[in-house]
């Protein structure tokens, strides 16, 4: 299982840092990697997806464990 969080932490950042080139410079990485609309582009659009949603997990667990409020209140 840490395996994937590890994974799925590192597809989320890849898209953020994706967003980000978008964002300030109009620049697609992924488009660029694996073509415009491709195949291989869309997969991993929707494997960077999945981690988001997958990375929800742990955030809820910490919220409901209190250990994120805890760390709110050092």
């Amino acid at each position: 299982m840490k395996f994937l969080n590890i994974l799925t932490l590192i597809l989320v950042i890849v898209g953020g840092l994706n967003w980000g080139l978008v964002g300030l410079f109009g620049f697609d990485l992924v488009a660029a990697i694996f073509g415009a609309g491709s195949g291989l582009a869309r997969i991993v659009y929707v494997l960077v997806g999945l981690s988001a949603a997958w990375q929800v997990i742990p955030l809820f667990s910490a919220v409901g464990s209190g250990e994120f409020a805890a760390r709110l209140n050092q």
